[in-house]
């Protein structure tokens, strides 16, 4: 397949670990990917925060830098990222109609209906769990909640982590309650935010793991954050980045408090 990649503004500022992950992996499985120089943000930290108007040419700017998947340029759109891939799902096509834009709208919609989640192209499009990858550590998964509760991923990383040689994965207690994160949430309402941050890092330290993973490098910035100030012990890793991980390039799983050193 020919496969658009969306980094994401935080994979493309703070945590680029995590798309080049993604297209070593798909790379490694035999697909073509592509990246649209003119792609920016998808739009979610203004609507979520309530700058519709101001969303308005940041989803337009999207939408056209991914339209060529409707002309068959590419096959789909994947984003390593569930927040994301439901902002292009579940917000663009609101924010066009708001505007009037019925048209742009209606464009939103389809590339929306061609762009996945990585777990969701690995299993669902792509048909495949295992991905070969190797890495042989104790690791345990928090579903991050737009992944969980917008996408309903259900247990495609669970399936794609299971099949990985070597890996020790241990189930995380609590693992569907919200890490306190939720983007401007953990900054407009810091306490209640730090409450359910250290009870997601006491199921995390319960597991024994050594590494972190989930779909969403925010949240892992989030409690990974958290681990390193208590100095936990527990490093973070993208879903990507251990499913990119094979024996001739392992990824990284030392401690830390990000994504920081994945897979090369």
């Amino acid at each position: 397949m020919r496969i658009a990649l969306t980094a994401t503004c935080i994979g493309d500022v703070m945590f680029p670990q995590a798309p080049r992950a993604t297209a070593l992996l798909l790379e490694r499985l035999g697909h073509e990917v592509f990246f649209p120089e003119r792609q920016a943000c998808c739009g979610q930290m203004h609507v979520n925060t309530g700058y519709l108007d101001e969303a308005v040419p940041v989803v337009r700017n999207h939408v056209e830098a991914f339209s060529p998947v409707l002309d068959g340029e590419w096959d789909a759109v994947v984003v390593p990222s569930g927040s994301c891939t439901g902002s292009v799902r579940h917000q663009q096509g609101m924010v066009c109609r708001r505007a009037g834009l019925d048209d742009l709208a209606r464009t939103a919609d389809a590339v929306a209906a061609k762009t996945y989640e990585l777990s969701e192209l690995l299993v669902d499009v792509l048909g495949v769990t295992d991905v070969g990858a190797y890495f042989p550590h104790r690791v345990t998964y928090h579903p991050t909640c737009h992944s969980l509760r917008m996408l309903h991923v259900g247990d495609k990383p669970l399936r794609l982590l299971r099949a990985v040689e070597g890996i020790d994965l241990v189930e995380l207690p609590a693992a569907e309650a919200c890490c306190g994160f939720g983007g401007t949430f953990a900054l407009k309402n810091a306490e209640t935010s730090t409450a359910m941050l250290a009870d997601k890092m006491t199921h995390v330290k319960a597991t024994g793991a050594e590494v972190l993973t989930a779909g969403d490098a925010s949240c892992l910035m989030h409690i990974g954050g958290g681990l390193s100030r208590i100095r936990a012990g527990v490093r973070t890793l993208h879903l990507a980045e251990i499913l990119a991980s094979t024996k001739d390039a392992p990824a990284t799983a030392g401690v830390g408090p990000s994504t920081r050193g994945g897979a090369r």
